[in-house]
C-alpha cells in the first residue's frame, strides 16, 4: 500500500479515544480522532467508540452532524468497527432514555437486570456464536473488559456474533458483512482485544486494495 489506512476514530464528546486511536496506531493504521462527517465520509474505515448516556451522546450526534456520515459508512460496505455505547446507539432506542438511536439495528437496548452489581464492571467471558474476520484469531470464550448498565438486543438473533452471561445471557457482540459492534472494551482487554484492532487494521487495508482496483 502506498499510505496507511485512513481511521476516523468518531469523536461525539462520549470520551475513550484516545486509547483506541493508540491501539490503532500500534497495527500501522493512521487513526484520526475526528468529529468532521467530511473525514468521516473520506476515511478508509471508521471507529465509533464511546463511553457515556444514550440521550446526551445521540444528541451530539444530531448536533455535529455526523448521523448520516455513520449511516453511510456502513451501507456503503465501510469497514465499521463499534464499541460499548457505539453498538448501543446503533439501536433503535433504549431503557437509558428517550432519544432515538441510529436504527441501523432493529431492536432496543434494555437495562441488565437486578440482583447483580450494576455497572457491570470488570472482565467476563465472550461466547463468540460464528467468527467474522475482525475476529479472527481470537479464542472463544476468551474474557474481555465491560463497564455497562445496559445491553443491545437486537430482533435478529442472526447478527448475534456473541454473548455473555452476567445475570442472564446477553448479547455482547453483533457482526454482519463489514460490521463488528462491541459491548466490552478491545482496548482495555490486553492481547485478545489488540487482536480485533489489529485484525480491524488488517480489514480497512484490504478494503483499500480491493476499491483500487474497481
Amino acid at each position: 500500500m502506498s499510505r496507511a489506512p485512513r481511521i476516523a476514530i468518531v469523536d461525539y464528546q462520549a470520551g475513550n479515544v484516545r486509547s483506541v486511536q493508540k491501539a490503532l496506531e500500534k497495527f500501522g493504521a493512521s487513526p484520526v480522532i475526528t468529529g468532521d462527517p467530511d473525514f468521516i465520509n473520506e476515511a478508509d474505515g471508521v471507529v465509533f467508540p464511546g463511553q457515556g448516556a444514550c440521550d446526551s451522546s445521540m444528541r451530539n450526534l444530531r448536533e455535529q452532524g455526523l448521523e448520516d456520515p455513520l449511516k453511510n459508512s456502513i451501507s456503503n460496505g465501510k469497514p465499521f468497527l463499534a464499541v460499548c455505547i457505539g453498538l448501543q446507539l446503533l439501536l433503535e432506542d433504549s431503557d437509558e432514555g428517550d432519544e432515538p438511536g441510529l436504527g441501523v439495528i432493529k431492536g432496543r437496548v434494555r437495562s441488565l437486570p437486578t440482583g447483580q452489581k450494576i455497572p457491570h464492571m470488570g472482565w467476563n467471558q465472550v461466547h463468540f456464536n460464528y467468527i467474522h474476520p475482525a475476529l479472527d484469531g481470537v479464542p472463544n470464550d476468551s474474557y474481555f473488559y465491560f463497564v455497562h448498565s445496559y445491553y443491545a438486543d437486537p430482533e435478529d438473533s442472526r447478527i448475534v456474533a456473541g454473548t455473555t452471561s452476567y445475570g442472564l445471557e446477553f448479547c455482547s457482540a453483533v457482526a454482519w458483512d463489514n460490521v463488528l459492534a462491541v459491548q466490552f472494551h478491545p482496548e482495555k482487554s490486553g492481547s485478545v482485544g489488540l487482536q480485533i484492532y489489529s485484525n480491524f487494521a488488517k480489514l480497512v487495508e484490504s478494503s483499500m486494495s480491493k476499491a483500487s482496483w474497481r
